[in-house]
C-alpha cells in the first residue's frame, strides 16, 4: 500500500515552508470520531525533508497515521536567507510552526501530535514536546541531546587542532554575519581528515547514500556554536507524553549515552541497535526493526487511548 501525499506550504515567522502531507491510510486503527493522529517530522543536521524521511513518513502513514514533513527556513525547497544556516532556536520554531499547519489538515486530531526527529532533529522533538498538552507522543531517534557531549564524542575522531580550527572558523562566520558581510560556508560531511562539519568513517558515503535533490553538501560554520550550547537533554523531564528514544550504540555523530540519560529523564521507552548513526535509513539493516518499534510503541500508546474515546469510555 502506498498513500498519496500533497505539498504544502506553510508560514513560519514570516517564511514559506515547503512540506509534505500524507493523509495516510483509508481507515485506521488510529481513528476517533476527533480524527486521527499526526506525525510531524524533520531531518537532522543540515538535511532535508528528500533524504531519507519520505520511507518513514510512507510507513506512518500506510499504517493509518496522518504523516507531515518538512524543510527548516533555509534549507531545501524552503523559503528564507540566508541559506544554510542553522539555527536552532530557529529550527525549534519551524517545528513549532509545522505543528500548528499540521493541525489544520483535514481529518486530523488537533490534541494528538506525535513528534518524530531522527540525529539533531531528534533533540528537537524533546525541546518542543515540553510543556505541551498537544503532544500524544514523541520518537527521538539516534537523538543529538547534548552539544558538549556530542563534541567530547567527536575530539578523539579529529583531535585538538581541527576542533580549535573549526571553533575559530565559525567564530569569523558568526561575527561576519552580525556585520552584513557574507558567512563562511563548509562542507556538511566530508572523508575522515577532510575540513567538514562531519568526518566520521563512512559518513560521506552515508549521507550522499540518503541525499535527495533539494540537499546541499554545505552549511554555515557558524553552527559549531550553536552546537555547544544546545541542550535538549535538558527539556526531557518536562514531557508529559510517552517518548520512544531509539539509540544506535555505535553511533559515531550523536553520543549514546547522552541520549539514554536523556532517555531516563523522558522516562522512555528505549530501544538499541547494534549500528551506526545512518544504519537506521531505508535500505540498511536496522531500518525495518527502527520502524517497527515506532509502530508498536505508537500502537501500544495510541490505539488504547482511540479506543477508549471512541467508547466514550465505557467498560
Amino acid at each position: 500500500m502506498t498513500t498519496t501525499r500533497t505539498t504544502i506550504t506553510f508560514d513560519s515567522h514570516g517564511t514559506g515552508c515547503d512540506a509534505w502531507y500524507f493523509p495516510g491510510a483509508d481507515s485506521s486503527e488510529f481513528d476517533t470520531p476527533a480524527g486521527r493522529p499526526v506525525v510531524v517530522m524533520a531531518h537532522g543536521f543540515a538535511g532535508t525533508k528528500d533524504s531519507g524521511l519520505e520511507p518513514y513518513a510512507q510507513r506512518l502513514a500506510d499504517a493509518g497515521l496522518a504523516v507531515f514533513a518538512f524543510d527548516y527556513r533555509g534549507f531545501g525547497l524552503s523559503g528564507g536567507e540566508p541559506r544554510q544556516r542553522i539555527s536552532m532556536a530557529g529550527q525549534a520554531d519551524d517545528y513549532r510552526a509545522a505543528i500548528v499547519a499540521a493541525k489544520r489538515q483535514e481529518g486530523v486530531d488537533p490534541e494528538r501530535v506525535i513528534l518524530w526527529g531522527v540525529s539533531q532533529s531528534g533533540g528537537h522533538t524533546l525541546v518542543v514536546a515540553a510543556g505541551r498538552s498537544d503532544v500524544c507522543a514523541v520518537i527521538a531517534m539516534v537523538p543529538l541531546v547534548n552539544g558538549l557531549a556530542a563534541g567530547v564524542h567527536h575530539y578523539p575522531q579529529v583531535g585538538a587542532a581541527a576542533m580549535a580550527r573549526s571553533t575559530a572558523v565559525g567564530i569569523g562566520s558568526a561575527l561576519a554575519g552580525k556585520m552584513g558581510r557574507p558567512p563562511t560556508m563548509m562542507p556538511v560531511v566530508g572523508r575522515p581528515g577532510e575540513k567538514a562539519a562531519l568526518t566520521s568513517p563512512g559518513f560521506y558515503e552515508d549521507y550522499l547514500a540518503i541525499a535527495g535533490p533539494s540537499w546541499r553538501n554545505e552549511v554555515d560554520a557558524s553552527i559549531g556554536l550553536e552546537l555547544g550550547n544546545f541542550r535538549a537533554d535538558k527539556s526531557a523531564d518536562a514531557i508529559t507524553a510517552p517518548v520512544l528514544m531509539q539509540i544506535a550504540d555505535f553511533d559515531q555523530g550523536a553520543p549514546p549515552h547522552a541520549a539514554a540519560k536523556a532517555g531516563f529523564k523522558a522516562r522512555a521507552e528505549v530501544r538499541h541497535y547494534p549500528c551506526d548513526h545512518f544504519d537506521v535509513f531505508a535500505g540498511r539493516d536496522w531500518f525495518e526493526p527502527a520502524v517497527a518499534h515506532q509502530l508498536s510503541f505508537l500502537t501500544a500508546h495510541l490505539t488504547s487511548a482511540s479506543e477508549t474515546a471512541a467508547t466514550g469510555g465505557a467498560s
